[in-house]
């Protein structure tokens, strides 16, 4: 069972959203909104290539992880950057959970991260 009450604690600076006025219709969303510091370092090593760090570039890393790190909730989770925001959302809370979750994981291993950013795709 996931802490949902805990959650945003562990991924900062990530922050999930629960909806759940509509027992019938329960979604989440995990929001980044990047600021030019967290990790940026990471997409500084692809800058020449049109790399910024934004929110497009956030989905790209994340497509990457889900891909490879967790492909069981490829089909739960959906994204929808802007420029100055990363979203994942999702109608099957619990997948987005175990997202945000191993992402922010995975987002604290930053050779890890830097690695799997080689194979992102720019937006």
């Amino acid at each position: 069972m996931i802490d949902y009450e805990n959650i945003n604690e562990k991924i900062s600076p990530f922050n999930l959203l629960v909806y759940d006025e509509d027992p019938q219709n329960v979604r989440g969303s995990l929001i980044y909104y990047p600021d030019g510091e967290y990790r940026q370092e990471v997409f500084d090593t692809r800058e020449e290539e049109g790399f910024e760090g934004n929110g497009y570039d956030w989905e790209s890393l994340a497509l990457v992880f889900l891909e490879e790190k967790m492909p069981e909730l490829s089909d739960a989770i959906d994204f929808d950057p802007e420029g100055s925001m990363f979203c994942a959302y999702s109608s099957k809370v619990d997948a987005l959970a175990r997202f945000a979750l191993g992402f922010k994981e995975f987002c604290d291993d930053i050779e890890a991260m830097k690695d799997l950013f080689n194979r992102a795709e720019l937006d």
